[in-house]
């Protein structure tokens, strides 16, 4: 299989913005197995800017667009610095890749990106793929982590978009403020309850949240890919989800 798994800031990081190492440690060793018994796997992950804040020593996420952007210079080198350190102990190259969204809507240089992605898999190569936040602004950016990933799956044909992030999975409403929120375990059409419900925005240090998760499974439907989204706590729930464990809630795309 030809497997994306997005990471989310909150599931590569403490609230303080620091990475929490004993979480990202384990992610590597699993996508490691994983890749081990013969997918193919892109890595989509966020946390630049979260860890760039760590590193600079800010006291919250920067508002301002500059400073932003210097987090994520900041930050960036540091999230590949651990993530070359902790996959080649298990044998595996990683390559970076950086994106804007008018790498992606632009058909020529989607189509130079897809054939770096497709060559870099036939390499053997983990590519490991964030949006350039550094240099991306309102007019150019992407938007989201969730969307990106969406997009890379589409570009790169893939079989399954696996979001790992902070919740279980889509819930019938809010499982924060309502205690009798009910897991969905499939689904097959999303319906404007469901993005009605979905709420806003994720954690003081991601762009994420329910939302652009539904964007996402939107455009993987649409193109015939499923998409799960499963909590990353434990990042070994990769495993129940490529054994067809009963965990999260799967998007089916639409053969």
């Amino acid at each position: 299989m030809r497997i994306i798994v997005k990471v989310g800031t909150s599931t590569l990081t403490h609230a303080t913005g620091h990475m929490d190492i004993r979480r990202v440690g384990k992610l590597c060793e699993v996508l490691s197995d994983v890749k081990n018994a013969g997918h193919e796997l892109v890595l989509v992950s966020s946390g630049a800017i979260g860890m760039g804040v760590g590193k600079l020593n800010l006291r919250e996420k920067p508002a301002d667009m500059p400073t932003k952007q210097a987090a994520a210079a900041v930050g960036q080198c540091e999230l590949m610095y651990v993530y070359d350190k902790l996959f080649s102990e298990y044998n595996h190259n990683v390559a970076q890749i950086l994106l804007t969204g008018e790498d992606l809507r632009d058909d020529t240089r989607r189509t130079n990106f897809s054939n770096t992605l497709d060559r870099l898999l036939e390499l053997d190569v983990l590519p490991v793929i964030n949006e350039n936040d550094s240099v991306a602004t309102d007019e150019i950016a992407v938007g989201d982590n969730d969307t990106l990933a969406a997009t890379v799956a589409t570009c790169a044909d893939a079989d399954l978009l696996i979001i790992l992030t902070d919740i279980d999975g889509l819930y019938t409403k809010d499982p924060r403020r309502f205690p009798d929120a009910t897991l969905l375990s499939e689904v097959r059409a999303i319906t404007p309850a469901m993005i009605e419900s979905a709420g806003g925005g994720g954690t003081a240090l991601s762009t994420g949240g329910m939302a652009t998760k539904l964007t996402a499974a939107r455009i993987c439907m649409d193109a015939g890919i499923d998409m799960m989204i499963a909590n990353g706590a434990d990042p070994a729930i990769l495993y129940d989800v490529l054994d067809g464990k009963p965990v999260g809630t799967r998007f089916i795309g639409r053969k």
